[in-house]
């Protein structure tokens, strides 16, 4: 059986983009106020609805439901309290997701979809959107190590990130040169609030793989969550650099820039990562705090619509609304 990556680094990702202009924790369970009788999920991207997909919906508390896709590779739950949650998706023939954190109100939209990429899509170590470059040494990675790498897969997908370490460190013993582990290892202990192993271990991956893309966003990311943006513009910048399509870097990049207060290239950043036409929505917030800081407040006006276009259920389109209101009263 081929490998699979589990690319944690969205898992990150999906929690801080929440949290970059919001206030509350994003994995923070909500109080349970009303009930949603029905979630319906979609698995999208496996190519292989036959075989049946295994999704387990995930509380603060720990799981919640599980049940196994049908044959329109969907699965409904039923009686779900309103609150955060993330879905976890394992199965034969793709990669172990977890969605991140997902807002369940019955106020929204209660049908979502879960992408995971095939595993033959990531065995280069580069996610779903692969670079043109491949890790020589990724490519005789021995079978004892897949098979560790592999188990760490299930378990992180199963929220047990102690053995999914002590997995992956016996893949790296098996085979030194596992860069796509090193970067799993990484995320995990950023994930455990260990920042000395996480950068371990990034810096690592990037040692055996200097043109790994996936490992320079989690870097980025890393850099931002410490607010040296200066060093996540250098990360981000060769993430883009490496993988032109992924609109992760363009995101996290613009955002290190607004940091920066370099406001103009943040909107440009933003702009890049628009005319990917992949998801995108949460630079138009970051464009549209760089215009209010311009002091341009038709172009943050346009921003946020755009925004609430492409997002409109949900906290952050809620924000987004306050935001947007504020902008117009404040109009001549």
């Amino acid at each position: 059986m081929k490998g699979r990556m589990f690319v944690v680094f969205l898992l990150c990702i999906g929690l801080l983009f929440v949290d970059l202009f919001d206030a509350g924790p994003a994995a923070a369970q909500f109080e349970a106020s009303n009930v949603i009788r029905r979630v319906k999920v979609r698995v999208v991207g496996t190519g292989a609805c036959g075989l049946s997909a295994h999704v387990t919906l995930v509380g603060h508390s720990g799981p919640i439901a599980e049940s196994v896709t049908n044959d329109q590779c969907e699965v409904e739950f039923f009686n779900v309290p309103e609150g955060s949650y993330h879905l976890n998706v394992n199965g034969q023939g793709f990669q172990a997701v977890d969605s991140g954190s997902i807002q369940m109100m019955s106020s929204g939209s209660t049908d979502f979809e879960v992408h995971v990429p095939r595993a033959s899509d990531v065995d280069r170590g580069f996610g779903a959107a692969a670079s043109g470059f491949v890790s020589t040494s990724d490519l005789g990675v021995p079978g004892r190590a897949r098979k560790e790498f592999d188990r760490a897969n299930e378990l992180i997908g199963k929220q047990d990130l102690t053995q999914a370490i002590e997995k992956l460190n016996n893949a790296v013993s098996i085979y030194p040169s596992y860069a796509v582990a090193y970067n799993n290892l990484g995320v995990i202990y950023g994930r455990l609030g260990d920042s000395a192993r996480e950068r371990e271990a990034l810096q690592q991956a990037l040692k055996l793989n200097d043109h790994f893309a996936l490992a320079y966003v989690n870097v980025g990311r890393m850099n931002i969550a410490a607010n040296d943006y200066p060093a996540a513009e250098t990360a981000l910048n060769k993430a883009s650099a490496f993988d032109p399509t992924d609109p992760n870097a363009l995101i996290l990049l613009s955002w290190a820039q607004f940091n920066e207060r370099r406001f103009d290239e943040a909107i440009a950043t933003c702009r890049r990562a628009h005319a990917l036409e992949k998801p995108h929505a949460f630079v138009h917030r970051v464009a549209a705090r760089s215009f209010e800081q311009l002091k341009q407040a038709p172009n943050a006006i346009a921003e946020l619509e755009l925004f609430l276009k492409e997002e409109p259920p949900g906290p952050r389109a809620d924000a987004a609304r306050k935001e947007l209101e504020t902008l117009k009263t404040a109009l001549p």
